[in-house]
């Protein structure tokens, strides 16, 4: 499951994405049209700026918007950005490997074996959709 922090991230850059070229969005109108909590969207916009997907000017004609094109920032990079992995257990994982705990014999483990293809499958879709698609619900 997307934790808080991933969807806020991507409603927020969704956000800036609808708005590219237009120059500084200030955070409170981000906070307001997509009901993230103002404390709570700075820290995700300072993750996303260095994660490279925002820029940001201080100021009174300061604000947020995206360092690159909403169509070369897949959904897959914001997840990846945000939860570490698109894995749903650990050891299939391709950037964050780690053995699970308790795994009996992860080389004829099969639930490693499927999970191994959700997380392929995922990665699959979440990069090819990028915020300058509308995908229909």
């Amino acid at each position: 499951m997307l934790s808080q922090r991933t969807r806020y991230a991507i409603r927020a850059l969704l956000h800036l994405g609808d708005r590219y070229g237009q120059g500084p969005i200030q955070l409170g109108e981000i906070a307001e049209a997509q009901n993230i909590p103002a404390k709570f969207l700075t820290v995700i916009l300072s993750e996303m700026k260095r994660a490279g997907f925002v820029d940001t000017m201080r100021g009174k004609e300061g604000g947020y918007w995206l360092a690159r094109p909403p169509g070369e920032i897949t959904y897959g990079d914001i997840v990846r950005a945000t939860r570490g992995s698109l894995a749903l257990v650990p050891c299939a994982a391709r950037l964050a490997y780690a053995p699970c705990e308790n795994c009996v014999d992860e080389v004829s483990c099969r639930l490693r074996a499927v999970m191994l293809s959700v997380r392929d499958e995922t990665a699959n879709i979440l990069d090819k959709l990028s915020l300058a698609e509308h995908v229909a619900v």
